[in-house]
């Protein structure tokens, strides 16, 4: 398992394309925290990182799945996913592997924010005047968000034997678990079922903890979604 999770690292830095993943990552976060003036923390005058927080699963909808994509479907097209399968590892250790390499990926993009903190410490009047257990609990948050997005990337990686398929199904399953069930409570025709839709909807979990406060009942959601995924990830691979 650890050999397998160490490969999939590599691979990713093997190449120019995962620095420019990273790359993209970073330039848009910063693009969207310091210079664009509608969320820029210096065009706003306070020492407060929220535009971090809320912008941050925009960009992780598609830097996710483009991490993600390449885990299962490529190796079901070069032909190395049936001799992988043939390894004393499991189905359950091959997909763990690939998931905790897909969050450290994710992990190792969002470290570099920690920057954005040590700054706005130094911008803050007197200098340290911040929320610091809120920034952080936000930044667990936000790893926790990152975590769950790469589950769901794992299993639309499992779905296909094309990387842009795989990339597409992932964008998907995230926008409509993120962004479309939220969506779905400002319709009338939904109105009954408003509370379920907002409950079940990892924007509404995400936003609960991006505020600075770790709930158990948060952490117990994205940590069943994980399992889920990871679990309907299994299933499929061994029918196929």
């Amino acid at each position: 398992m650890r050999a397998l999770y160490w490969k999939e690292i590599n691979t990713f830095f093997g190449n120019l394309s995962g620095f420019l993943i990273l790359a993209v990552f970073l330039i848009s976060i910063g693009l969207m925290v310091w210079v664009f003036p509608d969320s820029s923390v210096l065009a706003y005058g306070f020492a407060d990182l929220e535009p971090l927080f809320v912008y941050t699963p925009y960009v992780f909808t598609f830097l996710i799945p483009a991490i993600t994509m390449k885990m299962i479907a490529e190796e079901r097209k070069s032909g190395t996913w049936e001799i992988l399968r043939t390894s004393p590892l499991g189905d359950l250790a091959i997909i763990l592997a690939k998931f905790l390499a897909a969050f450290t990926l994710v992990f190792i993009a969002v470290l570099p924010t920690l920057v954005y903190y040590y700054s706005i410490v130094q911008l803050g009047e007197p200098v340290g005047n911040i929320d610091h257990a809120g920034f952080f609990g936000s930044w667990i948050g936000l790893l926790l968000i990152g975590a769950v997005f790469a589950s769901i990337g794992i299993f639309a990686s499992a779905l296909t034997s094309h990387q842009i398929i795989a990339f597409i199904w992932g964008v998907f399953m995230i926008f409509l678990l993120y962004f479309g069930l939220t969506a779905l409570v400002q319709l009338q025709v939904m109105s009954s079922f408003a509370l379920l839709l907002e409950e079940l909807s990892l924007s509404y979990h995400y936003e609960s903890m991006s505020r600075g406060v770790i709930e158990a009942q948060n952490v117990a959601y994205f940590l069943s979604i994980m399992i889920l995924m990871l679990g309907l990830t299994v299933i499929l691979i061994r029918r196929k």
